[in-house]
């Protein structure tokens, strides 16, 4: 693997700070990480953001075949040329902004549920999770690079400071565990924090089912939109167009207490929430 500084230099690039770039340095962790995806051959891989292809290398070798999204299109012919350097031709690379991305579509053309990998950059990470959150039908698991405070978010347990929206919505509908800890001195350029690779597997159907899935996330966002506040105050005071009285009264038959707060609450508490919540709705002829 040729250092990330050296081909930079070489092609005359610099790292887009804007595009969070930061390109691994370190093949041991590149290949440690595409391990603990557990690839076979029967594997389709979606990387997001391959960079200058210290993991696609691996995971094209592991894979039967990998669908590689960057939208920086000023380092696809380089990386064009390390795949054909590494004799790696299973590798499709497309020029796209992840976040625009069909993921049914990839879905529908790989006719198998995809394996998702990829080192987020903090500014898209938690809208990238909330994408796969919507697609998983389409994806099988995920494992990802993020910055450690956004992988303590999404790890979190109720109780904890780190718990919130994307832990709740998680919760939900996969299981996640942290895989290992990376250095930030094993990036270029290396960013001010340290990295954590998180693995997220997903349900379907999830274990406890919500009435209405679109409600609950709904719900979990109203909840969450003023943490510092009761449950009762944050709901009355969302996007969900219900008072405080309304608000007390569906709390306490959904058996909670109406002035917990939001990083309290376990997923089952949201699920029986948003039940609760649905049925009112559906009782008075309106939508939250």
């Amino acid at each position: 693997m040729t250092s990330p500084r050296a081909l930079l230099t070489a092609w005359n690039i610099r790292a887009k700070k804007q595009l969070g770039q930061n390109f691994l340095n370190d093949p041991n962790l590149a290949r440690a990480i595409v391990e603990k995806a557990g690839l076979n051959s029967d594997d389709v891989v979606l990387e997001i953001g391959p960079g200058l292809g210290a993991i696609t290398v691996p995971a094209a070798k592991a894979a039967r075949r990998v669908i590689a999204v960057d939208k920086d299109g000023r380092i696809i012919d380089l990386l064009h040329t390390e795949l054909m350097a590494a004799g790696i031709h299973n590798v499709e690379i497309r020029e796209a902004d992840i976040l625009r991305v069909d993921l049914a579509s990839i879905h529908r053309d790989a006719s198998r549920q995809l394996v998702v990998m990829g080192n987020l950059p903090y500014n898209i990470s938690s809208q990238v999770v909330v994408q796969l959150i919507h697609a998983r039908r389409c994806v099988d698991r995920a494992v990802l690079m993020l910055q450690k405070e956004m992988a303590q978010r999404i790890c979190a347990e109720p109780g904890s400071r780190d718990y919130g929206r994307l832990s709740v919505m998680l919760g939900y509908c996969a299981q996640t565990q942290v895989l290992m800890p990376v250095r930030a001195s094993l990036f270029f350029p290396a960013p001010k924090i340290d990295s954590t690779v998180i693995g997220i597997r997903f349900a379907d159907p999830p274990p406890v089912r919500a009435d209405d899935e679109g409600l609950l996330f709904r719900v979990i966002k109203a909840a969450f939109g003023k943490r510092r506040k009761t449950l009762r105050n944050a709901l009355s005071q969302s996007e969900l167009k219900l008072d405080a009285a309304t608000c007390q009264r569906l709390l306490t038959e959904a058996q909670i207490d109406p002035m917990r707060r939001a990083e309290t609450l376990s997923v089952p508490g949201f699920v029986r929430l948003s039940n609760t919540i649905g049925n009112h709705c559906r009782l008075t002829e309106k939508g939250p």
